[in-house]
């Protein structure tokens, strides 16, 4: 448990203390939160999938090598590296959020300094308790990388969703794991099994949930965007 507090202090910490805000930023972060919580219990039953994994023989080399043939790729490995591009993609946003921001403020003081008598700058932003909020009334561009970081967390879940559908389920669905290495042929009769199956499903069904609730939200709120900010004025 100590390792997910380390993982959520971060990220609570700059969703809380951050100076500027933008319309669902706590939203992500939430949402980034509910992720790491439910990758941290999925990868429980994975943990032991090597001592799991059992064959009708003593041999344990043969028990490895089959074990190798039908688990050949790291799974739960694949589940943080897909975490850490939906990182990314809120963090996108928190650059561009910081960006702007400082280059209104150094905008501002360049014109209070100047006296300029041509129209005043147009400020992007607004005052919210104490806060910066972005207004994506006032910048569109601003409208875009917000656009582009939601499209990019669902390009994420969708990649996450195929790992999961088509990589990670068809090795549960096999009843019997057999053995077809051509080279070694006193492993070709083995027939292995995984204990804990159902548990592992149950984990990859919690993942494929949050995904989904990822993906419908992250669509709904791509397609308000367009309709209010775009399409709207």
């Amino acid at each position: 448990m100590a390792a997910i507090v380390t993982g959520l202090i971060p990220i609570l910490r700059t969703a809380v203390d951050s100076t500027a805000t933008y319309k669902g930023r706590t939203m992500w972060f939430g949402m980034l939160c509910i992720r790491l919580v439910t990758i941290f219990l999925a990868q429980f039953p994975w943990k032991s999938l090597n001592e799991d994994f059992h064959c009708n023989t003593t041999d344990h080399f043969c028990t490895r090598l089959c074990f190798n043939e039908h688990f050949n790729s790291s799974i739960v490995m694949a589940w943080h590296f897909l975490f850490i591009l939906l990182v990314l993609s809120v963090l996108l946003m928190e650059l561009f959020s910081s960006h702007l921001r400082s280059s209104f403020q150094k905008k501002k003081e360049r014109e209070m300094g100047s006296q300029s008598e041509q129209g005043g700058i147009t400020d992007p932003t607004t005052n919210v308790g104490g806060r910066m909020m972005i207004d994506l009334h006032k910048s569109k561009s601003s409208v875009v990388v917000y656009l582009f970081s939601i499209m990019l967390r669902i390009v994420v879940e969708v990649m996450f969703v195929y790992v999961l559908l088509y990589w990670v389920l068809p090795k549960l669905n096999a009843k019997l794991y057999p053995c077809n290495v051509q080279d070694f042929g006193q492993c070709s009769e083995l027939r292995c099994v995984v204990r804990g199956a159902a548990e592992k499903r149950m984990s990859v069904y919690a993942l494929l949930f949050i995904s989904a609730l990822v993906i419908i939200t992250s669509g709904l709120f791509c397609l308000y965007s367009i309709g209010h900010y775009l399409c709207g004025g």
